[in-house]
């Protein structure tokens, strides 16, 4: 397959193999979140946005596995520098109780879990993050993101925001405020308090639709103001945010509601975890969402794109004694380590967080330029796109009719499809999809 000339071409969708081997996995799985019955053939051709199912459809990919394959199918950039090693088994170490040798303890070799969190620090570095604890997933880093502030605070109290989501563990779920089936009749942590969160990225106080500003400053001012809140500040361990929210809408907030939240939490010295999931590792056009706003995070959660979880934060957050976070597979995994490592690699060295800004904005200027009724906003931050319908069932009609043109889209929020393309998309591809997005909407409006 030639990334260069590559074009979806679909028979039906699913195809008969697919209908088999998704009723077969369903057999014994619990049920849970499966968006298409899509099954990528792991011997068919397949590079970029480009991918080939089991019943030989060529599809375009503009999901990257939610974010999860931050470049794509069989990219070089990833699969070039790995071909170079010969891996071993256990890829998957006990990372709490063994060290395995890699990149940036003196050993040439394979960059593993000592070459990414060092990566990682030098990523945060202009937040003085020199610290990280790895994990399996966004979860578990949002979990010990939470907890090691809890720890350090001795704070009792938790502010998360409307819309948010940051993961399905019983902590996690507690910070939750998108859609109910999340958390019902599941327990959850208690002191968990909720403020709006920016639903115009061009609002200033005056303007602000969310309900965040207040004639006196704002919701969150008010909750914690000393001496007429109610709730303590002292007693506030973090406020959980997402820079640009996922799962919520893909609502990228104004500059006035970060600039708000930074001058709250700066001034009663609140602890902010940036939940970087979805938006970090060049995502948005910038290493961090949070590199585009005035908030300083005093922890960074990581995963998707990264391929493993990480909790990035400065020594003095993290807690002195042993054993007080830890985790069997904790920095354990050779193999998504060095994946995530030489993403981070690739992006510095193919000016990705430029194309990503770049190809973005062609993609959202397109869309704009289409002048849909139906399109009730467009917006993007980098390659983090998405668009609103004026329904939520129009939303849908367009998702399965790009599927049915081998276009693969996501639904979220209420009403919004958005697009997660590789960080290294092309100019060529983000029109190929342009096309193919608005030929989905005129087939079903």
């Amino acid at each position: 397959m030639n990334r260069e000339t590559a074009e979806p071409n679909v028979r039906s969708m699913p195809g008969e193999k697919a209908r088999r081997w998704a009723a077969a996995h369903r057999e014994h799985a619990a049920k849970s979140t499966y968006v298409y019955d899509f099954v990528w053939d792991l011997t068919g051709e397949a590079t970029g946005p480009f991918c080939t199912d089991v019943d030989g459809n060529v599809l375009m990919d503009f999901t990257s596995h939610v974010g999860a394959a931050p470049l794509g199918y069989n990219n070089p950039k990833i699969l070039d520098p790995l071909s170079e090693f010969d891996l071993v088994d256990p890829l998957k170490i006990a990372g709490q109780d063994f060290y395995v040798s890699g990149e940036g303890v003196g050993d040439d070799g394979i960059p593993g879990p000592a070459g990414l969190m060092r990566r990682l620090t030098e990523a945060t570095s202009h937040y003085d993050m020199d610290t990280v604890f790895l994990s399996n997933s966004g979860a578990e880093a949002v979990e010990n993101g939470i907890k090691i502030c809890y720890d350090a605070t001795e704070g009792q109290y938790g502010i998360t925001t409307h819309g948010a989501f940051h993961g399905r563990t019983l902590g996690a779920l507690s910070l939750n405020r998108s859609k109910s089936v999340y958390r019902t009749d599941y327990p959850e942590v208690a002191g968990i308090h909720d403020v709006p969160f920016c639903d115009d990225g061009g609002c200033d106080a005056s303007t602000c639709s969310c309900g965040f500003f207040t004639d006196d400053g704002s919701q969150l001012r008010r909750m914690l103001d000393p001496d007429t809140g109610f709730v303590d500040p002292e007693e506030v361990a973090y406020l959980v945010l997402e820079p640009v929210q996922g799962e919520g809408g893909y609502r990228i907030p104004s500059d006035a509601f970060m600039e708000e939240v930074a001058a709250v939490t700066d001034e009663l010295d609140v602890p902010i975890v940036a939940d970087e999931i979805q938006s970090g590792i060049g995502r948005t056009g910038k290493m961090w969402g949070a590199d585009h706003y005035p908030i300083e995070p005093d922890v960074i959660t990581s995963a998707k794109a990264l391929r493993v979880g990480a909790t990035i934060s400065r020594s003095d957050v993290f807690p002195d004694e042993g054993s007080r976070i830890s985790s069997t597979w904790g920095a354990g995994d050779v193999l998504a380590s060095a994946q995530g490592a030489l993403t981070i690699d690739a992006i510095h060295e193919h000016d990705l967080l430029e194309n990503a800004t770049e190809r973005g904005r062609q993609m959202v200027e397109r869309l704009e330029d289409a002048n849909l009724d139906c399109i009730t906003d467009v917006r993007g931050l980098g390659l983090m796109l998405a668009l609103d319908f004026e329904t939520k069932s129009l939303r849908d009609d367009v998702i399965d009719a790009a599927l049915a043109r081998g276009f693969l889209t996501l639904g979220c929020g209420y009403r919004t499809l958005r697009l997660l393309p590789p960080l290294d998309v092309t100019e060529r591809e983000i029109d190929l999809a342009a096309d193919l997005l608005l030929e989905s909407v005129s087939d079903v409006n």
